[in-house]
């Protein structure tokens, strides 16, 4: 009895865990094509799903194929980039940390990122440069947390903190341009100020994809300099890494993602927060396959989180930041709670 009893050995758990993993994401990319045939068929004009489905690839008649390509599958193909950007850059900055609490929304990133678009957009800009705008703000708000916030022998709540901080000021800087906009700009500006993926276009979606496709392969080319740092900093020097430039190298790779994702959707929250999270509970250690999973998982609650926002609530247009900030408000506090309890018990 007391085998049976014995908790299962790290490598069990991880062959499990592996195990899991591909039908996961086999689950995942399923409801991620029903939420996909949901996002197309639904609307003021509701469409068959299989006529939805054959419009998105330019079959059927004209008016279906115009309903569907022009007006659906732009926003619905933001929410996808979105999402699976802002959950990887999650996953990457949690992991590269140490910390649950590091993301995006949390560390400033996506503050900065929102910062750069609105003022690109004050300054009349095509549409087809904020991503471009987005990522300069993005690294604007990655060089103020680490010149306010890393310092040698510094710890990562600090640096969580400072990044708050960071986010909260770039954010009052926003709302500040937003008030002064003239009018007809407020309303273009909005995105900017709680995340919405209404009125892509597909000029946008292309030119952030192609930014999101490239990070996303760094980000999967980066997984064994991680797994090599998950072993500290002097074994990971000892097997001849140069630990500052694989942090720097991860780094801006998580910038990138989470700042042409808020190109896309503004800065939503809660995504880059919990589903890594959600994935390393249910899928175990990271692997590959994990930070897969991760970016299915992101696009996938962003996408159903847009549906909430459009179709379900009572409130017509509200947009999707309001939807993911209502869920990611508790789940902060729950986790500010959590890590202070851990701090507490190291202490004594």
């Amino acid at each position: 009895m007391t085998d049976v009893l014995r908790p299962a050995p790290p490598t069990a758990v991880r062959r499990r865990a592996v195990r899991r993993t591909p039908l996961l994401t086999l689950g995942t990319a399923l409801v991620l094509l029903v939420l996909v045939t949901v996002s197309v068929s639904t609307g003021d004009m509701p469409l068959a799903p299989l006529d939805a489905l054959r419009g998105l690839f330019g079959l059927g008649d004209t008016a279906t194929v115009l309903i569907v390509q022009e007006f659906r599958a732009p926003r619905m193909a933001a929410a996808l980039l979105a999402g699976a950007g802002l959950a990887v850059a999650g996953a990457l900055l949690q992991r590269l940390f140490r910390n649950p609490l590091a993301s995006p929304d949390v560390m400033g990133v996506t503050g900065g990122a929102s910062f750069g678009a609105v003022v690109m957009l004050a300054a009349g800009a095509s549409q087809a440069l904020m991503p471009l705008a987005a990522l300069g703000g993005g690294l604007l708000a990655a060089v103020l947390l680490g010149l306010l916030g890393w310092r040698s022998g510094t710890s990562v709540t600090r640096l969580v903190l400072v990044g708050l901080a960071v986010q909260a000021g770039l954010t009052a800087a926003v709302n500040f341009m937003v008030v002064r906009f003239p009018t007809e700009l407020a309303g273009s500006a909005l995105q900017w100020t709680t995340g919405s993926v209404y009125g892509r276009t597909w000029t946008e979606v292309w030119a952030a994809g192609g930014a999101v496709a490239v990070a996303l392969v760094a980000a999967f080319a980066l997984h064994r300099r991680l797994a090599v740092l998950d072993l500290g900093d002097d074994s990971a020097g000892a097997l001849g890494l140069n630990t500052d430039a694989a942090r720097l190298q991860v780094l801006v790779t998580a910038v990138v993602l989470a700042s042409v994702a808020a190109a896309l959707a503004g800065p939503v929250a809660f995504v880059a927060l919990a589903v890594p999270h959600l994935v390393r509970f249910l899928a175990g250690p990271p692997t590959p396959g994990t930070l897969a999973l991760s970016g299915l998982a992101g696009a996938a609650l962003l996408l159903a989180s847009d549906l909430v926002a459009q179709h379900l609530l009572p409130i017509s247009g509200l947009p999707v930041g309001v939807v993911t900030a209502t869920l990611g408000a508790p789940w902060l506090l729950v986790l500010m709670i959590r890590q202070s309890s851990s701090l507490n018990r190291s202490v004594r």
